[in-house]
């Protein structure tokens, strides 16, 4: 009977909490879009635009929605008055903020065991980039020993490595500021096709 009353309690008590939590929650219609502005304040580090990189990184080639720079490297485009970005980019967001960030930090601002990523692509070209995800490192020094892990066997990291570089590049190069894309490029066909090929779906 002590059993039975508790169970006929349990669907009130529940009811209650959600009409609680409910009424206290702020509602998505309430809410304000991201601010580039104030989200770049919060970094004391953040770069000006670095106008040689820029360049350097400008895509003068395009090949089935996916951009290139002088050197033959992914990288990335920017339009609507740097508002609107590439797929490879936005893409490249959404896989560092799944996979990466965890070690170097939000937005690639690195943590206090991992670099900066938008420092490293400062130097970094493209294949040493790709080799240092693929194999893994290790960095030796009087304070320590940094390891990072090889991601070759993992496909969610290997089959988006271009959208990777190409969203680092365009942090390094402070073309793309601390929050999310909020516009992009439709998802070219080419990028589903080599995404159901490398996943093998």
């Amino acid at each position: 009977m002590q059993y039975q009353s508790k169970a006929a309690i349990r669907p009130l008590v529940a009811a209650l909490v959600f009409a609680f939590a409910s009424a206290g929650a702020v509602q998505a219609q309430d809410a304000k879009p991201a601010d580039p502005a104030v989200a770049n304040q919060l970094d004391p580090n953040a770069p000006e635009k670095d106008a040689k990189l820029i360049d350097k990184y400008q895509a003068v080639k395009v090949e089935d929605g996916k951009y290139f720079d002088k050197d033959g490297a992914p990288t990335y485009h920017i339009t609507n008055d740097g508002k609107k970005f590439d797929w490879y980019a936005y893409s490249g967001y959404r896989r560092y903020h799944a996979e990466c960030h965890v070690c170097h930090g939000p937005d690639a601002m690195g943590s206090t065991y991992a670099p900066a990523l938008k420092d490293s692509l400062k130097r970094l070209s493209y294949e040493e980039f790709v080799g240092i995800i693929a194999g893994g490192k290790q960095d030796i020094s009087s304070s320590g020993t940094n390891v990072m892990p090889a991601f070759g066997d993992n496909k969610n990291v290997m089959c988006y490595a271009d959208d990777l570089y190409t969203y680092l590049k365009a942090r390094a190069s402070g073309a793309m500021p601390r929050v999310r894309p909020t516009d992009k490029e439709d998802k070219p066909e080419a990028a589903k096709k080599a995404e159901k090929e490398c996943l093998g779906g």
